[in-house]
């Protein structure tokens, strides 16, 4: 089976060319499921420069600023590698997501259009019965958007900035539990219920609801989840 490994394109160097490294790499690792199996998480410069078209030195400064965000770790005379957080790490990691996303949601009783809120039950309008389970890739996508779409509609800069550091590790795990314990479902539903408390301009019950929902993950961390020892 071949391994989940980044994705990234060469550089266009008419840009900035240490800012458009930094951003390609960082966008290839958040958009990778590094809680997979399969996943690789050792990098290879040469290989990335390679991917890049461009020299490893650039490269290698990318990655020292990735390391300082906690992305990555440089071990000498080993390689860099991915960092994926420990089953502590992660359940704090739900807490602050879900006080930052309860208070997005506050935010979007105040200021979002009912069409910003029409959006969002949008994305889940092709999703109906047994097509969660045939289509569950699909789904965690759409699953992963919903939630930034939470964050973004807020219109709250600071929020969306301090739950972008913690976005990589909140999309992977959600990406590898969406599957378990019947989650898919469970998803569906708390979203819908959601949407309806912020169609209706309840604050209160859309602030404790999206605040639950992510508790509700963590709780399933605790009991179901061990590969993150």
């Amino acid at each position: 089976m071949p391994h989940v490994e980044l994705k990234v394109e060469p550089i266009d160097t008419n840009f900035s060319l240490k800012d458009k490294i930094y951003d390609s790499l960082k966008g290839a690792i958040t958009s990778m499921n590094i809680y997979a199996d399969d996943a690789e998480l050792r990098l290879d410069e040469r290989r990335l420069s390679e991917k890049l078209e461009i020299s490893r030195t650039p490269v290698r400064e990318a990655l020292a600023r990735l390391e300082q965000e906690g992305l990555v770790r440089i071990v000498p005379r080993r390689g860099v590698y991915i960092v994926r957080k420990t089953k502590v790490q992660i359940l704090e990691m739900i807490t602050v997501w879900a006080a930052l996303e309860s208070m997005a949601a506050r935010l979007i009783v105040e200021k979002a259009s009912d069409a910003d809120i029409a959006s969002l039950k949008k994305m889940f309008s092709t999703f109906e019965g047994d097509q969660l389970q045939a289509h569950i890739d699909e789904y965690s996508e759409t699953n992963i958007e919903f939630h930034q779409a939470i964050l973004t509609m807020s219109q709250c800069g600071l929020i969306r900035d301090m739950a972008d550091n913690l976005f990589i590790h909140m999309r992977s795990i959600r990406a590898r539990t969406i599957a378990e314990e019947d989650r898919v479902n469970r998803s569906i539903i708390d979203h819908m219920h959601i949407i309806e408390a912020l169609e209706n301009r309840d604050a209160d019950l859309a602030a404790r609801l999206v605040r639950e929902h992510s508790l509700n993950l963590a709780s399933h961390i605790k009991k179901h989840v061990n590969y993150l020892e």
